[in-house]
């Protein structure tokens, strides 16, 4: 019984080593000796550029330092009645979350997006990622004036 015991014993701790392994496994190219680095390659919807204004005619906007309040629930009014088909405030669905999209994009690039996503899909290289990313499924153009996707900017600094 006791060598069954000490057997068994040994089979398992021989088999938890086996298993455990060193998960910080490096590739390591022959005639250099360093490590290979792998490319993390980042969703395009989690992708940080803060230097891309996008393509269109928004060059340049300038945010308070406080939300204004108005102007907000106007862009929620607006985001609810033509974006949330596609949009959910704070998960993906059929396009991305704007939760946080000023912490990953330009406030230039986000209102070029929604005034003119068939010119940001064709030119510029992020919202073509994002094209792919959300399965080809291309942002609808809905037609807002500037004022009004000045507004919904400002609502989404609310989320």
């Amino acid at each position: 019984m006791k060598k069954t015991l000490k057997l068994l014993t040994f089979l398992i701790i021989v088999l938890l080593f086996s298993c455990g392994g060193n998960d910080k496994k490096e590739d390591v190219s022959s005639d250099k000796k360093e490590p290979v680095k792998k490319d993390v390659k980042v969703p395009a919807s989690k992708r940080i550029d803060l230097t891309n204004k996008g393509v269109g005619s928004i060059t340049s906007v300038d945010l308070a330092l406080v939300v204004d309040q108005d102007m907000a629930a106007n862009g929620k009014e607006i985001y609810d009645r033509l974006c949330t088909a596609c949009h959910k405030p704070d998960k993906k669905f059929i396009g991305p979350s704007p939760k946080g999209i000023l912490q990953r994009r330009t406030p230039e690039w986000v209102m070029n997006m929604i005034l003119d996503p068939e010119r940001m899909v064709k030119e510029d290289p992020l919202a073509k990622d994002l094209l792919i990313e959300f399965n080809g499924s291309p942002m609808a153009n809905q037609n807002l004036t500037k004022e009004e996707a000045r507004a919904v900017l400002e609502y989404f600094r609310t989320l």
